[in-house]
Order: C-alpha cells, then sequence, then structure tokens
C-alpha cells in the first residue's frame, strides 16, 4: 500500500468514526481537534519560552495568587463569554438569541466545523476558563507584579458583583427597592 492510499484510509476511517460518534447531532469534531491543538501548542510554547528564557518557576504557587487567580479567572471568563460589550469579539462565531441575567446575553455558535468549535469555546464561561487561567498562572511566572495587578482588577470586580447580586436579593427578600 502507498503512503497516499494509507493517508486515504486514515482519512476514512477517522471520518466513518467522526460520523459514528456524532449520532446524527452537530458535532464540530475536527474543530475541536483544532481547538485542543492550538491550546496544546500554546501551553508548550509558553513551557519553551520559560526553560530558554532560565525564568524562575517557583516550586508551587503561592495560595494567595491562586486565589487572586481564580476569581480573576471567574470574571474574566464571564466577562469575555456572555458581557455585552465583549459581544463584538465573539460575533463571527456566535448568534445572537437574548438577554440571560443582568448584562449577559444567551449567544449560540454559528454553522461550519471551526466556527462552531470556536463559537462554542468564546460563548462559555467553563470552557474559556482554561485558557484565561493558563494566561495569568503564565503571567505569574513571567511578569508577576503587572500579573498580580491585572489580576487584582477583575478579582475586585468579581467581588463587586457578588456584592451587588447580594444586595439586590437582599431587597427582593424585604420588599424595598434599591433604584439607586
Amino acid at each position: 500500500m502507498t503512503p497516499s492510499e494509507t493517508l486515504r484510509n486514515v482519512r476514512r476511517r477517522a471520518i466513518e468514526e467522526a460520523d459514528a460518534y456524532r449520532a446524527g447531532e452537530d458535532r464540530p469534531l475536527a474543530g475541536y481537534a483544532a481547538t485542543m491543538s492550538t491550546y496544546a501548542g500554546t501551553a508548550a510554547l509558553l513551557v519553551t519560552a520559560a526553560k530558554v528564557a532560565s525564568t524562575e518557576v517557583p516550586e508551587r504557587p503561592a495560595w494567595q495568587d491562586l486565589a487572586l487567580a481564580s476569581l480573576a479567572t471567574f470574571k474574566l471568563s464571564r466577562l469575555m463569554a456572555k458581557d455585552p460589550i465583549t459581544s463584538p469579539l465573539r460575533a463571527p462565531f456566535t448568534r445572537y438569541r437574548g438577554r440571560t441575567g443582568p448584562s449577559e446575553l444567551a449567544e449560540e455558535p454559528r454553522d461550519g466545523t471551526f466556527r462552531h468549535a470556536v463559537g462554542e469555546l468564546v460563548s462559555c464561561p467553563f470552557c474559556l476558563s482554561q485558557w484565561i487561567a493558563t494566561g495569568f498562572v503564565s503571567g505569574l511566572v513571567f511578569a508577576p507584579r503587572l500579573t498580580r495587578m491585572v489580576a487584582a482588577t477583575f478579582g475586585v470586580v468579581a467581588v463587586s458583583d457578588f456584592l451587588h447580586f447580594g444586595r439586590t436579593a437582599a431587597e427582593q427578600a424585604t420588599g424595598e427597592s434599591g433604584d439607586d
């Protein structure tokens, strides 16, 4: 069997497996594979850059940095995936479907293998969290002071959001209106 015949057989088999997996649903496996490959390549590049630059990587992150990065990742992933202001970034990959809550939009991925996969990624705060957390943790290795400042900003906004929701819940529980 020639290399081109082998390649055709592998491709045919991959298509058959993907079709069997989909069970009639729209599951853009090639888009998911490309997205995973992009993430893995980015992570490998960051590790390589740290080694080449002889950057001092701590044995383990400080718990304060992890807590701050966690809050910041939460806020930034919601901001990127749901906020009306960031909708122009998602628009090439999603369709607007309405509102889901205070300052949050409902969107669905557009058609197309790669467009759909990216649309799912950019409209899902849980999906974006992996990418954003990688950015914050890498930032703590390469530029810790600046990363802590950026993370602190998003962390403060996340706590502020919780306080706003808490106040709204308290007002609703007491029947008072807080239109201020």
